[in-house]
């Protein structure tokens, strides 16, 4: 078989071709965000007070690796972490109004780089491509190092 026509290695293409066109758009726009660090913020903003633990499963990224990104947001006063009052352990998160902006900068930019990542595709074909990436993934979920967890469902 052909690697060009390996899902593996085309899927692995495409994140490479994802993640360019964000970091050239992000940088463009004199913004410093990953990736992984505005999911993490978009994480945090829709769910205010969650633990790392739940952003980590929200965004599909291992524990250790996330809290090294919050770690680097909090270190840039993006994020504020605060001890839970029901779990001592538990730090829950929020974003800092600096956070908030950054979010509010960046977020027009990721989405206008979407239709980018899908060139070639129509409309059409983009809206069915995406509904077939979500139920690939959904399917593999239990596969990943670290698979999707929604806030409300559990794992194992």
């Amino acid at each position: 078989m052909d690697i060009h026509t390996m899902p593996g290695h085309l899927v692995r293409r495409l994140n490479q071709i994802a993640v360019a066109l964000f970091m050239e758009r992000i940088a463009a726009a004199g913004l410093n965000l990953t990736p992984v660090q505005f999911a993490a913020l978009s994480a945090v903003r829709d769910q205010p007070g969650i633990d790392q633990a739940t952003v980590a499963g929200m965004v599909a990224y291992d524990r250790a690796t996330l809290g090294k990104v919050i770690d680097r947001l909090d270190a840039r006063g993006l994020v504020a972490r605060r001890t839970s009052p029901t779990d001592r352990r538990a730090k829950e998160l929020r974003l800092t109004p600096e956070g908030e902006a950054l979010l509010d900068a960046a977020r027009p930019h990721v989405v206008d780089i979407q239709p980018e990542i899908l060139a070639g595709l129509d409309q059409t074909e983009r809206q069915t491509f995406i509904e077939l990436l979500q139920k690939v993934t959904m399917a593999g979920n239990e596969h990943s190092r670290a698979p999707l967890v929604t806030p409300g469902t559990r794992t194992g």
